[in-house]
């Protein structure tokens, strides 16, 4: 049976992410890479365990976590269909078809709001990846750059991000401290609105509440 350490230690695994990482480098994106990921599977497997999900679905949230991005060396605007494709290709004949299916599902409807949330593991993943604002994601923070690109500025203003868990309450809430001298708050909503909705949608797919908590006032 492979398991998360087997993709994780996959050479074809580790070339998409490295070329992912590389080529949102130079695009001049955020950390796509694998400090990202690592961090999107860790928290798809804390949530899917706080929710109550069998082991191997947790161990599937954890591996959907980890190669969401890989197909973003493919390009960007598709990457959730490159990345569920490579995953199958990767670990078709090594995986069982009812869990190779799943995982390809969950990378492929993280991205994108209408195609909605089939499953639990896909909605562990999509509150995961969109959990991951920070200021270490940012490659260039030049002041030159930090004035002209939004999503750069005020993931380099984020300098506290917390991921909770209360499986009795049912919640997952996400708590930012933001640096106000670099990004007003108003600029989170103003670029990641749809994402909260998004991560709203999928805590309610797993029985859940989302919130949302910034500088200590609760926003969601």
């Amino acid at each position: 049976m492979v398991t998360f350490d087997d993709v994780k230690n996959d050479p074809l695994i580790k070339e998409y992410i490295q070329q992912t990482q590389d080529y949102m480098k130079w695009l001049g994106f955020t950390d796509h890479g694998f400090e990202h990921v690592q961090i999107v599977s860790e928290r798809a497997r804390l949530l899917a365990q706080a929710a109550g999900l069998s082991p191997a679905d947790q161990e599937l949230s954890a591996m959907a976590g980890y190669c969401h991005d890989m197909g973003n060396f493919l390009g960007r605007t598709q990457h959730h269909y490159w990345g569920g494709m490579l995953f199958g290709e990767t670990f078709r004949g090594r995986l069982e078809p009812q869990r190779l299916a799943c995982v390809m599902q969950a990378i492929v409807a993280h991205d994108k709001d209408e195609i909605k949330i089939p499953t639990k593991v896909a909605a562990c993943l999509i509150i995961a990846d969109k959990s991951d604002v920070r200021r270490s994601r940012v490659f260039d923070h030049s002041e030159k750059n930090l004035a002209v690109d939004i999503h750069d500025r005020l993931n380099y203003s984020v300098t506290e991000n917390k991921f909770q868990v209360d499986s009795k309450k049912k919640t997952v809430t996400i708590k930012l401290i933001i640096d106000v001298n670099r990004a007003p708050v108003m600029e989170y909503f103003e670029i990641f609105s749809d994402r909260m909705t998004y991560c709203r949608t999928a805590a309610e797919t797993l029985g859940w509440r989302f919130g949302l908590v910034i500088n200590h006032v609760k926003l969601l």
